[in-house]
């Protein structure tokens, strides 16, 4: 009996292990600034907010990655002393351990407050505008540093009013704001990255219910609807030789009733053939 035991635990273990030696490991750098951002910030007299977004942001990134349970991260201070020597000796950046590098960087930032005088009322009203943008490009460190991806974020004024309302509302970023600013753009670019790297999968059907590999920390929700398509033959771009993934046919439409750690489930709305292995997209 306690050999059986130890087998099962020894079992356990090794599936465990292979688990994780599956998983891709990703490599985070510091959050950029571009120059020209930076100039006009000190300029204008908001340097200190931006600098405390970019430094926020950074750390949600790897929270927000790390949260998806999809990789093995490598903080940012791996990453730049890599890229630091890399920038010394002459040499590529290489990782033996990191698949993928993920750069973000701000390329736009505003922060004023404007102000409207009603003369017939004698009130003075002061309206916050915020707006941040944000590119995140991902390299394929295994594939001569491939740029796979560039994304951009973009936080406008509606967005940040809808944040405000949970934060408190003065002339300097307060740290509630300035927390939930952070955890967006770190939200957004982490969701970016897993469907880039591993597209959401069906992984399990039965009769109108469909389970796929996307659970909590990658923006799924109850009630969001989602696109199932079936994948088709590999196209090559007749210019370069460059695949350019699996053509792809609509084959249902998912409703989500059922948000796990891991997984989530819900409702086959449409079925035209939906089978597990299926990609589905949001269509959020």
């Amino acid at each position: 009996m306690k050999k059986k035991f130890l087998f099962l635990v020894v079992a356990a273990l090794c599936g465990q292990s292979s688990v994780w030696a599956a998983r891709k490991v990703v490599a985070v750098s510091e959050v950029k600034t571009s120059p020209s951002i930076e100039a006009a910030a000190k300029a204008d007299g908001t340097f200190l907010s931006l600098r405390r977004v970019a430094e926020a942001i950074d750390g949600q990134v790897i929270d927000s990655l790390n949260g998806t349970r999809k990789f093995q991260i490598i903080a940012r201070s791996d990453s730049d002393a890599l890229l630091e020597e890399a920038g010394a000796t002459g040499q590529n950046f290489q990782s033996g351990e990191a698949d993928y590098l993920i750069v973000p960087s701000i390329d736009d930032f505003q922060d004023f407050v404007e102000t409207a005088t009603f003369g017939g009322i004698g009130k003075v009203v002061q309206k916050r505008k915020i707006r941040l943008g944000m590119v995140a490009r991902i390299y394929d460190l295994k594939n001569e540093n491939k740029l796979v991806e560039s994304a951009n974020f973009q936080l406008d004024n509606k967005d940040v009013e809808k944040l405000m309302n949970q934060s408190v509302r003065d002339g300097s970023f307060s740290d509630a704001l300035l927390r939930k600013i952070a955890e967006e753009m770190g939200s957004k670019t982490a969701n970016r990255v897993v469907d880039v790297i591993y597209p959401a999968k069906v992984i399990s059907v039965m009769g109108s219910q469909a389970t796929i590999n996307r659970g909590d920390g990658t923006g799924i929700a109850k009630g969001q609807m989602w696109d199932v398509f079936a994948l088709g033959e590999e196209m090559i771009d007749p210019d370069t030789g460059e695949s350019l993934g699996g053509s792809e046919m609509k084959v249902g439409s998912l409703r989500i009733d059922h948000v796990k750690p891991k997984f989530s489930s819900g409702i086959l709305i449409e079925n035209f053939g939906v089978i597990k292995g299926s990609i589905v997209r949001s269509v959020n």
